[in-house]
Order: structure tokens, then sequence, then C-alpha cells
């Protein structure tokens, strides 16, 4: 009676066979079970569209798929299948080693029976286990590592816990979750975009910061939907909290007004002259730069006078001359003696560096 030989390709000897070379056929046995038990083997699959058939070899060690491991690798231009026997009863660990956005099958090599397929983009490993389950349409099985949900795949649904994400990303809409699974913060997308939002934490005594971040000059938008308000809450105190420069400064000669660092400029020492105010975004921005077409801002500028008043002779925006409309009907003349002056501004932009400044001098004493 001849020697048989199981799926796998090891030698099943018949009584009384072999006679001189038993010896030898056992050696291969072994070998061929030490690489099945754990053993590691590259398979090339590289080429278009096409479909790898791994193979028995009877009685002889080397057979692709008499290994425990087995790593596709070569770049792909094209979907790929590769195929076992419809007997093979086996676990592997996969690996996809390949180059190239396809989609690499194993499975059966004929028959309905499930598959498993790395997906495109997935270069992973997976561990799968060949069931040889019925003669016709045997199934391959997806096997979870670890124990629970087991390990987080493409496409399954599992619970994170006490984990780190180094560089997450959340693409297509994704959302973060409420403990009841709600949506809480939705991530929308847009076509190449370079601006995005940031948060930044802060140590003791400090606020942190939700913030705009991208290019040079970014502005950062918070839109209601449909007719809703945007509502800040702000603890006891019901209203925004404006920048307040308080310098020990005298009005003199030209001052420039930068709108980005305060919302009220106050000078506590005595104005020594007339001045001339120069209301820009900083020294880095013009004001034009900052401001869009339609948009207005209001600020204020209070200087102390002493014995001899001083005042605001003219206003400039970005270094260009401006007339404003002041409340009244006449620009101011002078100061008041012993007092602090509190001129105001609201500067209208209506065109490219184009603005309508609204005026008004107020004494305080």
């Amino acid at each position: 009676m001849a020697s048989t030989y199981t799926p796998l390709g090891v030698e099943l000897q018949a009584t009384g066979e072999n006679a001189g070379t038993w010896g030898t056929k056992t050696n291969t046995n072994l070998q061929i079970i030490e690489q099945i038990s754990g053993g590691f083997i590259q398979q090339s699959i590289a080429g278009g569209a096409q479909t790898t058939a791994l193979s028995v070899s009877d009685g002889s060690t080397g057979a692709v798929l008499s290994h425990r491991m087995i790593e596709f690798t070569g770049t792909i231009t094209g979907n790929q299948v590769v195929t076992i026997p419809l007997d093979v009863q086996t676990f592997y660990f996969l690996r996809n080693s390949t180059s190239g956005a396809y989609t690499v099958q194993f499975k059966y090599v004929t028959g309905s029976g499930d598959s498993f397929t790395f997906s495109a983009t997935d270069k992973t490993d997976q561990l799968i286990f060949a069931s040889a389950s019925d003669g016709t349409n045997p199934n391959i099985i997806t096997l979870a590592f670890g124990s629970g949900d087991g390990d987080v795949t493409l496409t399954g649904t599992q619970t994170l816990t006490n984990k780190t994400l180094t560089a997450p990303k959340i693409a297509d809409a994704g959302f973060i979750a409420d403990a009841n699974g709600a949506e809480q913060v939705i991530f929308q997308t847009t076509a190449s975009a370079v601006n995005e939002v940031e948060i930044t934490n802060a140590a003791t005594g400090n606020a942190p910061i939700i913030g705009a971040s991208g290019e040079t000059n970014v502005d950062l938008s918070i839109t209601p939907k449909g007719i809703g308000r945007v509502t800040l809450g702000a603890g006891k105190i019901q209203q925004l909290a404006e920048k307040v420069t308080v310098a020990a400064t005298a009005a003199t000669g030209t001052i420039n007004y930068d709108v980005i660092t305060q919302a009220v400029l106050y000078f506590t020492s005595n104005a020594s002259a007339n001045y001339t105010l120069n209301i820009r975004g900083d020294g880095s921005n013009s004001l034009n730069n900052i401001m869009d077409t339609g948009e207005s801002i209001t600020v204020a500028h209070l200087v102390t006078q002493g014995g001899t008043a001083y005042y605001n002779n003219a206003v400039t925006i970005d270094g260009s001359s401006v007339t404003p409309e002041w409340q009244g009907g006449s620009a101011p003349s002078a100061g008041n003696a012993n007092s602090v002056d509190m001129y105001s501004y609201t500067i209208i932009k209506t065109g490219d560096a184009a603005f309508t400044a609204f005026a008004a001098q107020t004494q305080f004493a």
C-alpha cells in the first residue's frame, strides 16, 4: 500500500513502505511540521490584477501554504487574490507588506465560502483560520487578536479604554460622542483646507485658548445654525471685557493706536502738545488688512490734561489722513484743562483702504 499525504503535504507512510528510506522521509515530515507550526515565508504577489495559487508540495518542504506566517510582498498595480486548496485546514498569520493601493484577498480556490480581504489601504497583520468546513464552500474565518473585542480593525466597532492616540485623524464628518454615544463634536471637511482650530491648555492662573491656526492672519468664526444666537457665558459678568492699556505716557507727536493690542488706550501723564492719532492694526498689520468692507470697529483714547490743555488735532488710518465726522457737527479746537479727555472713534470700512470715521470728545473731571 502506497503512502498518502495530508492537505499540507505531510507524508503518511503505509505499513511496510519505504524500506531503507523511512528515516529520510520521517525527517522531511518533521521539517514540514516545523514550518507548519512556526515557519515564516514571504510570497511576492507583485504585478497587475491576478490570482496567485498556493499549492501543496507532497512530501517536500518549502510549500508556501505550509508555513504559519505568510508575508505578501511586492508592488501591486491591481487587486490581488491568493488561494489555497479546498481541503487545507490550519490557521495563518498574514501580513500585507505590498506597495500599491489595491486589495489583497485570501480565499479557498473555489466555492462561495467566506474569505478575508486586506483593503486597499490596510497594510497590517491578520490572524485567520482556514476551516475546511465544507467540501465545496469552506470558510475563511477571521480571528480577533487577544480577548474581549480584540484588536482595533479598520471596519470593526471597538471600545477603547485608557488608550493614547498619537496624531489621530478624524475625517469625513466623523464625530466625538458623549457618554451616551450621541454626537458631541462633529468634524466637517473642506477640500484643500489650510486653516484650522487649535486648543491650547494652560498652567495655573492662565486661561486655556481656543484659537485659529494656519496662514499668517486667520479669522475665527463662530456660526450659529439658522437664526440661532451665539451666547457667551461669563459667570457674573454678562458682557465682554475689553482690553485696556494704561500707560504713564504724555500725548504728543504721532501716537500709533494698535487696535489688535487694545480697545481702550489710557495715557495717565499730562499731555505736552497737540497730537496726531494714527489708527492701525499693529506694527505688522494695517487696519485695512484686518478689516473687511462693511465692518466697523470702535476704540477710545483717554488723554490726561494738566493746567495747559492740548487736543487731538489730526487723525490718520494706516498713515493716511482722514477727516472724521465729529459729534455736534464740528471738530474740537482745544482740550479741557485739569481733566481727562476721552476721544472715541467708530471706524467703518467702506472699501479697500477707504474708511469713514465718526468721533467724539468727552470731558471727565
